[in-house]
């Protein structure tokens, strides 16, 4: 061996040295559970191989537990969207103060990641029957919130809870893909005499379309396996595929553990088709916008 080959190797070695860590992590938590959660759903209690837990997600219960979560994902993932990049919009191309956009960047990145307990209490706090802006808006304008139809405990108050998480991570995804529009293109546009409409709907959002609708997919599978956030602000009274699966591997009367990863192996086959999807259209862009 050439002392080149030796540095070479060496050189090798050590960088696979560095990813180690990445690799052992993903293996214990994310490729082993998956795995264990396949091998699972094809099992009966007494360890024989069965595909009654697949034929169980036909059930009228599970299916409806699914389409509720497909529901709420899709109204918070377009709502979340269309809101995030109005204002990644606002702050990248609208011509406000660039303190407003570092301000907005470094909220969107701590909102993004607020869930769970503490998301579920703040909304409870805030929209709850004698949250903060229910009881304003009762005592100072004569709107009783509830008297309306309005329940946070529902499937609109879900999807706003949601949204408060949905539309931060919409600012910092899409806000480098607005970056990325060069203004070459706006002033070609403007030589050839097409106007501001024009430019976005001909130009702009043609380029920006596998952005937003990616990342819109990308929100859709966030949203799709949230469960503190859910089963903090409604308990079990809301039957999303995740509270639904939390019932069957941990709960008392639905205990099936089988059926529950069954369950699981639902989820990832939906937000895996999601983000895969959404890789595919995040090249696309990029390979646009170089």
């Amino acid at each position: 061996m050439s002392a080149k080959q030796a540095i070479d190797l060496k050189k090798t070695a050590i960088d696979w040295l560095g990813i180690t860590p990445f690799l052992l992590f993903a293996v214990m938590f994310l490729i082993a559970p998956t795995l264990y959660l396949v091998t699972g759903a094809f099992v009966n209690p007494a360890g024989e191989f069965t595909f009654e837990n697949i034929a169980g997600l036909f059930t009228d219960k599970i299916l409806a537990s699914y389409w509720i979560s497909i529901k709420v994902s899709l109204a918070s993932s377009i709502g979340g969207a269309l809101i995030g990049f109005a204002l990644a919009w606002a702050v990248v191309l609208g011509g406000l103060p660039s303190w407003i956009r570092s301000s907005l960047l470094t909220f969107s990145g701590v909102a993004s990641n607020f869930a769970g307990v503490p998301l579920a209490f703040a909304f409870l706090a805030t929209l709850g029957r004698t949250g903060l802006v229910t009881m304003i808006l009762n005592n100072w304008f004569g709107i009783n919130l509830y008297a309306t139809g309005f329940n946070l405990l529902s499937f609109v108050g879900l999807t706003l809870t949601y949204m408060y998480f949905q539309i931060p991570l919409m600012v910092l995804i899409i806000t480098p893909a607005l970056d990325g529009l060069k203004k070459e293109w706006r002033e070609a546009a403007e030589i050839l005499g097409a106007t501001n409409g024009q430019y976005w709907t001909k130009v702009a959002l043609p380029i920006l379309f596998p952005s937003i609708l990616g990342t819109t997919l990308l929100l859709f599978a966030n949203a799709f396996g949230a469960i503190a956030t859910a089963y903090s602000l409604t308990g079990s009274t809301f039957n999303i595929v995740p509270i639904q699966l939390y019932a069957q591997i941990r709960g008392d009367v639905l205990h099936n553990p089988n059926l529950g990863y069954a369950l699981a192996l639902g989820m990832i086959v939906i937000t895996g088709i999601s983000n895969l999807i959404y890789i595919w259209l995040r090249m696309r862009a990029e390979r646009w916008q170089k």
